[in-house]
């Protein structure tokens, strides 16, 4: 598996990918995110596209903060319904903690997950991520994530 960049030739491939109808409430549509995407051109975005054997099978968004603290925004992670349960979003988030490890230009990444979407925090977790301690009025039902780059990070 490997990621790839939204293409002209790719993104209604991209743009077709669904979860699973309870997943639906926890991440916005595949369109949605190619949105975002423009929504964010100014925060240095970067929307993948996870490829195995030449089938997009899911999409994520990560952009920069603009504001303090500056970092990484993991958002809209999504591996489409009928290719779930393969690993596929275990790699796929590995390589994009990858990249940004190459890249280079903070030492962690973040992210927002519903408190009730016990999978997506396991796969969260098992990478690394841990409680950021911060709390979103505006998200109650929303836990904070960080997931720190280097060992050597101020953590």
């Amino acid at each position: 598996m490997r990621l790839i960049s939204i293409t002209e030739d790719n993104w209604m491939e991209v743009a077709s990918l669904s979860v699973k109808e309870e997943q639906k409430k926890y991440v916005a549509p595949a369109i949605g995110i190619l949105a975002r995407g423009y929504v964010y051109r100014d925060c240095n975005v970067k929307i993948y596209a996870f490829e195995n054997d030449g089938v997009i099978v899911g999409t994520a968004l990560v952009r920069e903060f603009t504001d303090e603290p500056l970092g990484y925004d993991l958002q809209q992670f999504m591996i489409d319904e009928q290719y779930q349960r393969k690993g596929y979003g275990s790699r796929a988030l590995q390589q994009i903690l990858d990249e940004l490890r190459k890249e280079g230009h903070y030492d962690h990444v973040e992210l927002c997950v519903k408190k009730a979407d016990i999978e997506a925090i396991r796969l969260y977790e098992k990478h690394g991520f841990v409680d950021s301690g911060y709390v979103d009025e505006d998200l109650p039902d929303s836990l904070n994530m960080i997931c720190y780059l280097s060992e050597n990070s101020n953590h």
